[in-house]
């Protein structure tokens, strides 16, 4: 099987790949015959087809391909062949994938990020053209003369952009980008310290979205008191293992006092060998590809951190509602850009369709993740994953045992704030059963969905983080995963030690 996979991957062949879709396909039908009635009882079954789309993503490296067929596999088994005809199952199948791709997209949470993300592409879009990255590109460039110091001006401006991990990412990964291709450093490196410098600090600051999000959904568990929701939160940052160990451990590497290693070598090899600074295939995520580099006339940095400064601080007015920042930083930028007669409104509008148009590609492997999500929700999943780790669980045990099965969850299905949602009604109570900390319980989750935001190949944080820095989301991933699994490494250890000393 890996071997037809590996083929798929070196040289595309039509007929070959309906080939391996129909036997998919086929094999899929033989063996859902052989489930139980109750899609609740599916079990160990229901692991199926998140084992089919790691295995075709590493050998295929198409991850669009990859989450249509594994929710495609899904489906199937939702459609019970076992239990109806050959014409109705065939039905069902399509009719199930169909009202599930339309239940994603009638989610509020996709309708916040196309809104959010398409207008956050508007916003950078409107900046470049503006000139203002571009003078801070050639402002950083007196400041930042060498390779490491240009990484640790990316590190520190992550940093600072701290409200939000898709404008962090956007914002830090595009106006940097420039800086560090001048000292040829691969886009691999640059969008891990990008992505390891967005979501980890969100989470462990307590004046972000996520913070806002996580005091919501531990308000509405029970475990915090109406309106104590972010006091709650605050309790979990010094057990946030995984946010706290990813954020540090980006200057570590940049320094040197951890070595790069791994695939991320091979493309430090590739940049010293001449070859290109983006790997293979950049092009088709990266916001600005085949844009040519045109000198604006009076080039500004107030038409790129003014903006910004408004984002943030309209999103803060407005109760972290990142959607209603955004709208009023497009209208803010329209009345300055006017004003100051950089451009016309028709030239206005123009660049505001072209990049909220370069933000296509991100936001469909986002809709597919959260199809595939929607199905494994389907299937019981993540529950099968939870239910299966607490059969291993003691008070000292569980922080351990939480953060790797839902690690593990997390990477596969790449929904952090939807893994929370679910996770979070079955852990606190658990917790509370065993009598565990369950500020501990409830932070063993929080760095769990770090860590998948982090690492998987189709997460949001990985796939906006690889079109603000032009690199290929599976080569960000790949790249990435060796310094995420260390991280990964220590906060397992730190949640075992915690487990013992706390409970």
């Amino acid at each position: 099987m890996f071997k037809i996979f590996a083929r798929e991957k070196t040289g595309f062949n039509g007929r070959r790949t309906l080939l391996i879709i129909a036997v998919v396909i086929g094999v899929t039908i033989f063996l859902t015959n052989t489930l139980p009635d109750n899609v609740s009882d599916f079990g160990m079954f229901s692991l199926a087809p998140a084992i089919f789309l790691i295995i075709y993503i590493f050998a295929t490296q198409r991850i669009l391909e990859a989450l249509i067929l594994a929710s495609l596999i899904g489906f199937i088994m939702v459609s019970r062949p076992a239990s109806s005809g050959h014409g109705s199952w065939f039905n069902n199948t399509f009719a199930n994938f169909s009202e599930g791709l339309l239940s994603v997209m009638m989610n509020e949470d996709i309708a916040w990020l196309i809104i959010v993300c398409g207008l956050m592409g508007s916003i950078i879009a409107l900046i470049e053209k503006s000139g203002g990255s571009y003078a801070f590109g050639e402002w950083i460039a007196t400041k930042a003369k060498t390779e490491k110091s240009s990484l640790m001006w990316t590190w520190v401006l992550g940093v600072v952009i701290f409200i939000d991990d898709y404008l962090n990412s956007l914002t830090v990964g595009s106006c940097m980008t420039t800086l560090t291709d001048k000292h040829k450093i691969p886009r691999e490196f640059l969008a891990y310290v990008v992505d390891s410098t967005a979501a980890p600090f969100c989470v462990i600051i307590p004046i972000s979205t996520w913070a806002v999000f996580c005091s919501r959904i531990l308000e509405s568990n029970g475990w915090a008191p109406a309106g104590e929701g972010l006091l709650y939160f605050i309790k979990t940052i010094p057990y946030n293992f995984y946010g706290i160990i990813a954020a540090i451990m980006v200057p570590l590497v940049i320094i040197g006092i951890i070595p790069v290693f791994g695939p991320m070598k091979n493309a430090f090899h590739r940049v010293a060998q001449g070859g290109p600074l983006a790997p293979e295939g950049s092009e088709k995520i990266d916001i600005r590809a085949g844009k040519n580099n045109i000198v604006p006339t009076n080039p500004k940095m107030s038409n790129l951190f003014i903006p910004i400064a408004v984002l943030i601080a309209s999103t803060i007015v407005f109760n972290f509602n990142m959607q209603m920042g955004v709208l009023s930083t497009l209208a803010f930028m329209f009345v300055s850009y006017m004003w100051q007669g950089v451009m016309t409104a028709e030239e206005f509008t123009d660049v505001a369709l072209e990049g909220l148009k370069n933000m296509m590609m991100p936001l469909l492997l986002m809709i597919l993740a959260f199809l595939f999500a929607e199905v494994n929700e389907q299937i019981h999943f993540t529950y099968f994953v939870i239910t299966s780790a607490t059969k291993i669980m003691t008070p000292q045990f569980m922080p351990l045992v939480i953060f790797l099965a839902l690690a593990v969850t997390e990477f596969i299905t790449g929904t952090n704030w939807g893994m929370y949602i679910i996770a979070l009604p079955i852990v606190i109570p658990l917790a509370e059963a065993l009598n565990a900390d369950i500020t501990l319980a409830v932070s063993a989750v929080l760095s769990a969905g770090v860590f998948g935001s982090h690492i998987c190949f189709y997460s949001d944080a990985t796939v906006i983080t690889s079109s603000a820095t032009g690199c290929n989301n599976f080569d960000h991933a790949l790249t990435q995963a060796p310094f995420g699994l260390l991280a990964a490494a220590a906060s397992a250890l730190c949640f075992l030690i915690a487990g013992f000393i706390v409970n």
